[in-house]
């Protein structure tokens, strides 16, 4: 599966950003990335967040989205599920799937830092 292949699949994944139990704090060092527009960068964020966020939790909602899209004929579907089940967060579908989600959190959040997960300093209780 090319990396072109693997960003459409993941664009069709039911996968919603807000229903995955995923820091995004931690994803948003890939939405910072994809703002900063630098494709090097970019491509770092992702290589370096993927397996952690995989290991937090985004690995078995990932295989339900890809399953399903299976079940509904999605394109490289399939191949998708056997790539993530031998490669894991190293694969090109778990990497396109952590550039879509920060993608789509950059979206939701606007640049607001409390929707990306991060929390005032002090906090509201010792100020």
């Amino acid at each position: 599966m090319t990396v072109a292949e693997a960003e459409a699949l993941a664009a069709e994944l039911d996968l919603d950003v807000d229903d995955i139990g995923i820091c995004h704090a931690c994803l948003s060092t890939v939405t910072f990335a994809i703002d900063g527009g630098n494709p090097h960068k970019i491509a770092g964020a992702v290589r370096s967040m993927t397996p952690y966020l995989w290991d937090e939790g985004l690995a078995l909602p990932a295989r339900m989205a890809l399953e399903r899209a299976r079940r509904r004929g999605v394109a490289n579907a399939g191949e998708a599920l056997r790539e993530i089940q031998k490669d894991g967060p190293s694969s090109r579908v778990a990497r396109a799937i952590v550039r879509r989600l920060g993608a789509d959190l950059g979206a939701r959040a606007k640049g607001d830092l409390l929707k990306m997960g991060f929390q005032p300093w002090p906090p509201p209780e010792l100020a």
